[in-house]
């Protein structure tokens, strides 16, 4: 009995002790002078990390299973490369810190306050950051073992200063947090600087406690109104995750003198445009960032549809859905490097009067293409020139991989070739642009075919193939009155392949063949016998007007190779006339010579049917009679009149000696490429 009260006395004087010894262990924790403790934590951080840290003033703790540690003045240097001192300074920094994980060597930190902090970020062209805390901060996108756990940050007012010399970016953000009651973005912040070497400016508002941990449960308000260089956002919404940006659900505004400045600020490769506006959502999940809903205008264009950027390959992939309503063709013409003002160019329309325009007209003319148009003033062709020289920068086809398809239900504000709708089908990849398939509706027919690029070659190479399908005659030139009486289908095929940097580039060294036929139809007679010079005809046609003639076949093929096209046939045979033709046209020189040479099937007076000559430019046509060939004919009128005025009509007579055309035999060499680049031969019925 004496035994067991004595060893229960024992143990109590046991368990008293321990209590004593525990509640002394606490009291010592609590009451500790953790500030003398500031010397040899600032010399081990600063060993660990390989730059200074310092605790200037005071340093506190309150011990628990999340212990807190509050530290009045600090101060963690950046490393000796960097362009400010500090990557962190502020008055005071309070820190939440989990002790069970520190048993296994990592730092978890639920919640930060800070007050008055300046921080110094930067990151080189060779990886380094200043925010990477390790002896080695060259770890580039890896992150480090060591970097702690962060839960939450909580800032009163400072500022941050950030510079990214491979981005152009150099940027000093000013924060303050309102102190109302009910704001839900209490935090103001204002950013200026430069990204990309431009001026950038940003302010905006967000929540007053900045989150930074997967496990948040809310998700962080955000408002930002950013203007870079010629581009501006306006974005409203909420990030779930700061820390890696991870579920992002916002609205935006964004608009801009040109998308293709988007490749310089986000590195999504767009094409050249007019000035835009577009809304929409943006959201992110992962490194997958998907703009839906939308809507907007590009140039006089209308633009819809949703996009996707995906960063998580090594190669950046876009894709998405574009459509148009109507779309204005002035718009496209900054992607093959003209300028806005030169597509939207309109010629003078003809004159509806035929009596008038024939009084009116000389023999030999001289006339600005129609479809080509002038020079543009400040980008595209040279002087002199309408093919576009300014270069394509192909090279950014390397940066991203694409899958995209475009539409457009009207195209309009193209008076020259009409075009009525259109749907394209991108494909980028490895630096290889495919467009395929290309569909476009023209004169009431269809031009469909693929386009290839390839910028892995410098320069870069280009393939084109497309097939021309029934395009009316009578709408196919809306801007030339005369041809709209005509009836009949064209139909087509441009196989090219070439080198360059520039359309004029490429077409010059092209290389491939070009086709175009018709068959039955009708055309406008007066032009045959203008054509043709035939006086008799067109003081007729002056007094009883303009009527169509039957078409038999036409068509002009051409053989190309280095830019140089040569005939393989041009044939046009009416009821009236049978026309055969040969020439050259260089796409490099931007020069032709064609020599049409007419047969009348029908005898006239005053006829000066001698062979027609196209000439000059593309910028500077010219056509007219060849000069030695209506010489001889005017000289023997000339000599018959001296003996007799009336023997002067028997010099300019015709007695009609063309033929039929063999139609079938003309329009199957035309459609079949070959090497010969003679004129088709006078095959008679």
């Amino acid at each position: 009995m004496n035994n067991s009260l004595l060893q229960s006395s024992t143990f109590r004087r046991w368990l008293a002790g321990i209590a004593v010894l525990l509640v002394s262990f606490v009291v010592l924790i609590y009451f500790f002078p953790w500030d003398t403790l500031r010397g040899p934590i600032n010399r081990h951080v600063s060993k660990q990390l390989g730059r200074r840290f310092e605790i200037t003033q005071h340093l506190s703790v309150k011990p628990g299973f999340t212990t807190t540690v509050r530290a009045d003045g600090i101060e963690i240097a950046n490393p000796d490369w960097a362009r400010d001192p500090y990557l962190l300074k502020a008055n005071a920094v309070e820190l939440e810190v989990r002790l069970m994980p520190l048993l296994i060597g990592k730092v978890v930190l639920p919640r930060i306050t800070l007050t008055e902090p300046v921080a110094g970020l930067q990151i080189e062209p060779d990886g380094r950051r200043t925010w990477t805390l390790t002896q080695d901060s060259s770890d580039k996108d890896k992150k480090p073992a060591n970097m702690p756990e962060i839960g939450t940050v909580v800032v009163d007012q400072g500022n941050v200063k950030y510079l990214a010399k491979k981005q152009g970016a150099d940027i000093n953000v000013l924060f303050s947090l309102a102190q109302e009651a009910g704001n839900d973005l209490p935090l103001q912040y204002k950013a200026t600087g430069k990204w990309n070497h431009d001026a950038f400016t940003a302010t905006g508002r967000t929540g007053g406690v900045l989150q930074f941990s997967k496990d948040t449960q809310a998700s962080f308000p955000l408002e930002v109104n950013a203007v870079a260089g010629r581009t501006s956002l306006k974005a409203k919404g909420s990030v779930a995750n700061l820390a890696d940006l991870t579920r992002i659900d916002a609205t935006f505004d964004l608009q801009g003198h040109n998308l293709d400045d988007l490749y310089n600020l986000l590195g999504v490769v767009m094409p050249s445009t007019p000035p835009y506006k577009l809304r929409g959502k943006l959201a992110k999940q992962g490194r997958i960032w998907a703009a839906s809903e939308i809507q907007g205008t590009l140039g006089k264009s209308d633009l819809s549809g949703m996009l996707s950027f995906d960063q998580s390959a090594e190669v950046p992939l876009l894709t998405g859905k574009v459509h148009s309503k109507v779309m204005d063709f002035a718009d496209l013409a900054p992607v093959i490097g003209l300028s806005p003002s030169a597509s939207a160019a309109t010629p003078k329309p003809a004159s509806t009067d035929s009596k008038s325009s024939l009084a009116s007209k000389p023999v030999a003319v001289k006339f600005t293409s129609p479809r080509l148009g002038k020079p543009a003033p400040r980008a595209g062709p040279a002087p002199g020139k309408v093919l576009p020289l300014t270069p394509l920068d192909v090279t950014k086809l390397k940066s991203m991989n694409a899958d995209v398809t475009y539409s457009a239900a009207d195209i309009r504000h193209i008076k020259e070739l009409p075009l009525d709708k259109g749907s394209v089908h991108v494909k980028l990849n490895a630096g290889v642009m495919q467009l395929e398939p290309i569909s476009l509706g023209v004169a009431g027919g269809s031009v469909a075919g693929s386009i290839r690029i390839d910028a892995n070659l410098s320069p870069a190479a280009f393939a084109t193939r497309l097939d021309v399908r029934a395009m009316q005659l009578n709408r196919l030139f809306p801007t030339i009155q005369n041809t709209k009486t005509g009836l009949g289908n064209i139909s087509g095929q441009f196989n090219l392949n070439g080198r360059g940097d520039s359309v004029a580039q490429m077409l010059g060294s092209a290389s491939g063949d070009v086709a175009v036929l018709m068959g039955k139809g009708e055309i406008s007679n007066i032009l045959l016998e203008f054509m043709g010079l035939d006086g008799g005809e067109v003081i007729k046609f002056l007094l009883a007007g303009d009527r169509t003639v039957a078409l038999r076949c036409a068509a002009a093929a051409f053989d190309v190779k280095q830019g140089l096209m040569s005939s393989r046939a041009i044939v046009l045979d009416t009821s009236d006339t049978v026309i055969n033709g040969q020439g050259q046209i260089s796409l490099a020189n931007e020069t032709l010579d064609i020599v049409l040479k007419p047969q009348p099937k029908d005898m006239s007076i005053f006829s000066l049917r001698t062979p027609l000559r196209i000439g000059g430019t593309f910028a500077d046509l010219s056509a007219g009679p060849e000069k030695t060939a209506l010489a001889g004919r005017i000289g023997i009128a000339l000599a018959l009149a001296a003996i007799n005025p009336l023997l002067a009509l028997a010099a300019t007579i015709e007695t009609g000696p063309g033929e039929n055309a063999d139609c079938r035999s003309i329009l199957a060499k035309a459609s079949k490429p070959g090497r010969s680049s003679a004129p088709v031969a006078n095959s008679m019925k």
